[in-house]
């Protein structure tokens, strides 16, 4: 594969995929919509994706995980849970469908039916089920008074 290296591992519901030149599958989901504005998504990193079943298709540019999901990348402190997540890589678009729930350490989180997060622009769409709604929690920090001055 030109753009991805596969590591399998000899349990049955774990695969490392280690990305290399391409932006981490499902790894930083939150990053740009929850985390600095600042935020350079990392092109480098070891993504650990567990599932039932996985598939990679070299003549489609797709990587498809399904049956309880679970996504870590520990460089960014990022946990994703779905019942299926896919990567098309020839769009730059990674989809997590199915009780999606993505959380950082930090306390930021996202809950959704279905998660589309478009690499280039670093852009998320959350959707939720039909007739509730998708949940984000956002820690805000907020600046620290100026010493010395008072009201």
């Amino acid at each position: 594969m030109s753009h991805t290296e596969l590591f399998l591992v000899s349990s049955a519901r774990s695969v490392l995929l280690r990305l290399t030149a391409l932006p981490l599958f499902l790894s930083v989901i939150l990053l740009p919509a929850l985390a600095a504005p600042a935020v350079v998504t990392p092109t480098r990193g070891l993504v650990t994706i567990e599932s039932d079943l996985q598939k990679a298709d070299n003549s489609t540019g797709v990587v498809t995980a399904t049956g309880n999901v679970r996504i870590v990348y520990p460089d960014q402190r990022v946990v994703a849970t779905a019942r299926q997540a896919q990567y098309f890589s020839r769009e730059g678009r990674v989809v997590l469908s199915g009780d999606v729930d993505v959380i950082q350490d930090s306390g930021h989180s996202i809950r959704a039916e279905r998660l589309v997060y478009l690499v280039e622009r670093e852009r998320i769409v959350a959707e939720p089920t039909p007739g509730q709604q998708v949940i984000t929690h956002y820690r805000m920090n907020a600046p620290r008074p100026k010493q010395g001055l008072t009201p």
